[in-house]
């Protein structure tokens, strides 16, 4: 089976082509990062002009990269939602144009899912079940998974997505956008232990998160210090990045010894983060659990995951979606 995957929820228009469940042909990025860097983060209604202009040529771009046509197409997988309304409409409606034009099923993807399940286009992959950490900049959240269908939500943040956050302390300190990379790059140089800022743990046992505290800590932090030299940069970014590992990783570590399970995957543009995979790697092997992390390029948004994702959800459920179906701002999964 021939899958063409198309992810559009935020500001990468993205498009893949997957051979049955294993061999990806092509999977091509088209970013938005120089456009919305200069406003600090991302304008909707220009996200949307730009996904209208680059969903012809990007399908036919991947399509040439697979060396396949449209008409050898089996199936549409494409992202019905979370994220911005107006994005996620220009690559849905045009994934609903191609199959009814082509005669072509499609079906509508749950972004989460295609986080959960990035790992698997790896080629050291792990059973079920396990509990996933998906960090980006619209989530962070803990989920049990039992299958490629079967998703548990056991913690989420409250307020602040980590990599939200990452943005707005990127953005406070004049550094740049998008966030997650520089405060990163910035931290890996400095002082972790230089500011202890608070670790918002919730109540006892809770999985769920709060970063909204953290980033309110860094601006008070920044006020005291008043100019801010580049030595100071680094090492707010270090004790900054350092306050958000910790929790994201003690919670998970939690979630698999509440719910007794010995593999953890890692998901969404954060778990790129350096930092975070080798304190996660760390703690992993020092409890005995297994890690699993997908490579940098299937952490942030791609089109890979939503094709793999819609893959096992037709194959579950032997049915596509009609063309009435509209798309969701909030996940389905919780």
């Amino acid at each position: 089976m021939l899958t063409l995957g198309i992810e559009s929820s935020c500001d990468d228009t993205a498009v893949a082509v997957l051979q049955n469940h294993n061999h990806l042909l092509s999977n091509i990025v088209s970013s938005q990062d120089d456009i919305h860097s200069k406003y600090g983060g991302i304008v909707p209604e220009l996200a949307s002009r730009k996904h209208l202009e680059a969903i012809q040529p990007m399908v036919d771009e991947a399509l040439k990269r697979a060396d396949k046509k449209l008409s050898d197409i089996d199936l549409i997988a494409v992202t019905q939602g979370p994220g911005l309304i107006g994005s996620l409409l220009v690559g849905f409606s045009f994934a609903k144009a191609i199959s009814y034009v082509k005669k072509i099923p499609y079906i509508g993807v749950d972004h989460m899912a295609g986080h959960l399940l990035s790992v698997f286009l790896e080629e050291n992959i792990p059973d079920f079940p396990y509990i996933a950490l998906i960090v980006s900049g619209g989530t962070s959240s803990i989920f049990l998974c039992n299958s490629f269908t079967e998703f548990t939500l056991l913690g989420r943040t409250r307020d602040d997505a980590a990599g939200e956050a990452f943005d707005k302390v990127s953005k406070l300190l004049e550094l740049g956008y998008p966030g997650g990379p520089i405060v990163s790059q910035y931290g890996s140089k400095g002082n972790p232990a230089e500011y202890i800022f608070p670790r918002a743990w919730l109540e006892n046992d809770s999985l769920d998160f709060s970063f909204s505290g953290l980033k309110t800590a860094v601006l008070q932090q920044c006020k005291l210090l008043g100019r801010i030299d580049r030595a100071s940069a680094e090492n707010l970014c270090a004790s900054f990045q350092e306050a958000v590992v910790d929790v994201l990783v003690t919670k998970t570590i939690r979630a698999a010894q509440q719910n007794n399970i010995s593999t953890i995957v890692l998901g969404g543009g954060v778990s790129a983060n350096a930092r975070l995979r080798q304190v996660m790697a760390d703690n992993c092997t020092s409890q005995s659990l297994q890690l699993y992390v997908p490579h940098p390029s299937f952490c942030t948004d791609n089109a890979a995951m939503i094709a793999l994702a819609g893959y096992y959800k037709f194959t579950h459920t032997q049915s596509a979606l009609p063309l009435e179906v509209d798309v969701f701002s909030r996940s389905v999964l919780g």
